[in-house]
């Protein structure tokens, strides 16, 4: 199977194309960016198909991630793989950064829980954890960071994402010790597509994660009265 993986949810705009029968990953590019996504993801993509030597259509899956992150930053990589699945024919899958963040480390030892994390700011957290050999133990939400603490410092944990660091030092000296901290502004790019090649395409819907309300809000104010 060849899957093309994007992800533009975070502080990254990443491609990947993994060949299965060939190995592992044949391209890959990953632009450190908190804004820009969509001008630079189409120019991105065009190389890393190129370096895989791949039109489109020899593409088997596209997988993206869906959230939680960025609203732009998911709308672009979502629409970009909407609209390549449609031209090519080709189905697509929606991933969460959570379990992106997650795999690596429940791939590398499926003994212990995976805390994954990202900054949503203002103290507070986009959090699930994962039980011993990646079974989901709490489903995706927004929680303070506290919340996080307490699921890290309960048991020895692997603490994965972007606000890793942040949990890892709200640790006190009695608490768990984690057994890695793998913190990253964006997920690796090369297991969200090792993710796209095996989710079940109806476990994966391709729509966002927000976890919560825009931060933007219409002015009431301003709007014209209706007559």
């Amino acid at each position: 199977m060849r899957v093309l993986a994007i992800d533009t949810a975070l502080a990254a705009c990443s491609a990947a194309v993994l060949d299965t029968e060939y190995g592992g990953i044949v391209a890959s590019e990953s632009l450190p960016m908190v804004r820009g996504h969509a001008e630079a993801l189409l120019p991105l993509l065009q190389r890393v198909m190129h370096q895989a030597t791949l039109r489109f259509p020899d593409i088997d899956r596209i997988a993206v991630t869906t959230g939680p992150g960025s609203f732009t930053g998911l709308r672009v990589g979502i629409a970009a793989a909407r609209g390549i699945a449609l031209a090519a024919d080709k189905p697509a899958v929606g991933l969460s950064t959570l379990s992106a963040y997650a795999a690596p480390h429940i791939a590398n030892d499926e003994r212990f829980p995976v805390v994954a994390a990202i900054d949503a700011r203002h103290n507070h957290v986009y959090l699930q954890v994962f039980a011993p050999g990646g079974r989901l133990f709490t489903a995706p939400r927004l929680a303070p960071l506290r919340e996080a603490v307490k699921a890290a410092a309960e048991t020895s944990s692997c603490i994965a994402g972007s606000a890793a660091k942040l949990v890892a030092a709200g640790l006190l000296a009695d608490d768990a010790v984690p057994v890695t901290v793998g913190a990253g502004a964006a997920p690796d790019i090369a297991w969200v597509a090792r993710m796209g090649a095996v989710v079940p395409e109806e476990q994966a819907p391709l729509r966002p994660q927000y976890l919560r309300a825009p931060d933007a809000q219409p002015q009431n104010a301003a709007q014209l009265p209706r007559r």
